[in-house]
């Protein structure tokens, strides 16, 4: 049976060397190969050796672990470009991809778990695009599954759902740049945009 090998790091030499000397001197009799692993593995910041394999085991695993999901970052920077600097949508986008990944970051400023009639869906919409077609936005969340409508088609809700890794990267984006905007002083005379939270 082949032994493993467990690589032991010390981050700081001399701290190493002290906490080791001390396991030594405190020792009554030479330390035995199993007593002297453990003092290493102690002052290396570890309970005893079978911690330290523990620790290289798991982080073996883990280098090991799928890469995580890939992000096609064009088409998030596609999307992102269709907003302006305060993460309002500019315009309906041309490209279907684009048009659906922009819904998705509308999606997201929709309040979860709140039942809004058709008026209020609308009025926060507004303030989330300037091209002033809330009804072609709230069809188009309902035709990619995003929002819910009751049978009397006067009540929305959000669908809750995990959005694709390119949403989640606009949105990310979509946030910072909206914090970017509130953090920027005011030009004398401007009107703050106050989005729906």
């Amino acid at each position: 049976m082949s032994k493993q090998v467990i690589p032991l790091v010390a981050d700081d030499l001399s701290r190493f060397t002290r906490l080791l000397a001390r396991q030594l001197t405190d020792a009554e009799a030479a330390p035995s190969h199993l007593s002297l692993m453990n003092m290493l593995a102690r002052a290396a910041g570890f309970r005893n050796v079978q911690h330290l394999r523990a620790a290289h085991r798991a982080r073996a695993r883990l280098a090991a672990a799928p890469v995580a999901e890939t992000v096609d970052d064009r088409l998030v920077e596609r999307a992102l470009a269709q907003f302006d600097g305060a993460g309002r949508l500019r315009q309906w986008p041309s490209r279907r991809a684009v048009q659906d990944l922009s819904l998705w970051a509308l999606w997201a400023r929709l309040p979860a778990g709140a039942t809004l009639h058709e008026r209020a869906v609308n009025a926060l919409l507004r303030t989330e695009h300037l091209f002033e077609d809330p009804a072609t936005l709230r069809r188009h969340l309902l035709g990619l599954g995003l929002l819910a409508r009751d049978p009397a088609g006067t009540a929305y809700r959000r669908r809750e759902a995990r959005p694709p890794a390119e949403a989640r990267a606009l949105i990310r984006h979509l946030e910072r740049r909206r914090g970017n905007a509130q953090a920027r002083p005011r030009r004398s005379g401007a009107h703050p945009h106050c989005p729906h939270r």
